[in-house]
């Protein structure tokens, strides 16, 4: 006997979706309404979100969308593939290519990792499970950010990079370890099918991953000229995008605080941190965090305006679980490019969370094995 759907009844999942578009639609008309009523809140912060694509976020990743996407022409990607298919498999369950991405994903920062991933879930070399994998490990901040703008900008500190470092990277390694026990590879919606398994020695796997190259360069077919004119083309509309969502942030952030609509997340990090014995000074740092890591990181470690300055430790803890969280751009910057593929947002948010809070608890477990500094 069939199962019919009743007449007016809605799935849940429907009708999450229905109230996820009715609370972002609510979340923009507030936020326009805001700008109208704060037109130099939101101009002065729309201007900082732009110094801070300009001054760090285009010199930082428009050479990597560039690399990436010429490597991608060249086959680089299908000879990684093949060398570091043995390492991946049983650490990650993701083919080898997904060494490709956590190397460029690690060196780039956010949202490189989420870019490649995408383009290798359109080859079908990544199917869906393997493909939120590798995009909730690989959505990290680069080192030169995470060293040259945290540590050193912000903190003004060279001695806490190894603790900061190991707390954010290690926690995406872990996080990484932790999915793993999704379904095999091809039993997810949109997966390939599973590769034939051969097995090499050390020469053997060389030449099959030269193969593997040649094919992929042949199968792309473009002059280097042409690849690299459609990579530039590509990585300013891409960079355009990005600084479009990072000034927005900036600006609805910058407007919910001056509107003392933010004043109840405030107080509920703040009532948490002192729950946890922290101050709950750095309670803006994490309101700032949840919408931008930029603020947020710079709200970590200069403290609240006025109070007195937190322990360095607990300062260095919540910067590391703004750059894990990544904020609600970054969120957003993945989202769209990934919005062609099946990738899915849930397993992605409930990532960044897990991986926020594994890297706020590991500052402190790494603290008296790494830190050399004075307090």
């Amino acid at each position: 006997m069939s199962v019919r759907t009743i007449p007016g009844t809605r799935s849940p999942l429907r009708r999450l979706r229905q109230l996820a578009l009715l609370g972002a639609g609510s979340g923009a008309l507030l936020i326009g309404g805001l700008a109208l009523a704060m037109p130099g809140v939101a101009l002065e912060a729309s201007l900082q979100g732009l110094s801070v694509w300009w001054e760090v976020l285009f010199p930082a990743l428009f050479p990597f969308f560039v690399l990436s996407e010429v490597l991608l022409g060249f086959g680089i990607v299908h000879l990684a593939g093949t060398l570091l298919d043995p390492l991946m498999r049983p650490l990650f369950r993701v083919p080898g290519v997904g060494g490709f991405v956590v190397a460029m994903g690690f060196a780039s920062g956010y949202p490189v990792g989420a870019k490649l991933t995408s383009r290798l879930m359109e080859q079908r070399l990544l199917d869906r499970e393997e493909g939120e994998r590798l995009v909730a490990m690989t959505t990290s901040s680069d080192p030169i950010f995470l060293i040259g703008a945290v540590s050193i900008g912000f903190f003004g500190r060279m001695d806490i990079v190894p603790v900061l470092a190991a707390a954010h990277y290690g926690g995406a390694m872990l996080i990484g370890l932790l999915m793993r026990g999704g379904r095999k590879r091809g039993a997810a919606e949109g997966g390939a099918r599973p590769p034939r398994k051969v097995r090499y020695g050390p020469a053997g796997r060389m030449k099959a991953a030269l193969a593997a190259m040649h094919r992929a360069r042949l199968t792309d077919g473009r002059p280097f000229g042409v690849m690299l004119q459609q990579a530039i083309q590509s990585s300013v509309a891409l960079m355009i995008v990005v600084g479009g969502l990072v000034v927005f942030f900036s600006a609805a952030l910058q407007l919910l605080l001056h509107s003392g609509l933010l004043v109840a997340l405030r107080e509920g990090f703040a009532w948490l941190l002192q729950a946890c014995g922290l101050s709950g000074s750095l309670s803006g740092a994490f309101v700032q965090g949840t919408f931008e890591v930029t603020l947020g990181a710079r709200g970590a470690a200069n403290g609240a305006a006025g109070a007195v300055l937190p322990p360095l430790i607990d300062r260095v803890a919540a910067a590391a679980f703004v750059l894990s969280w990544a904020g609600l751009s970054v969120h957003a910057q993945v989202a769209g490019l990934m919005s062609r593929t099946s990738w899915r947002y849930g397993p992605f948010v409930r990532a960044r969370a897990l991986h926020a809070v594994i890297a706020f608890l590991l500052v402190y477990l790494l603290w008296p094995l790494l830190f050399r500094g004075s307090l």
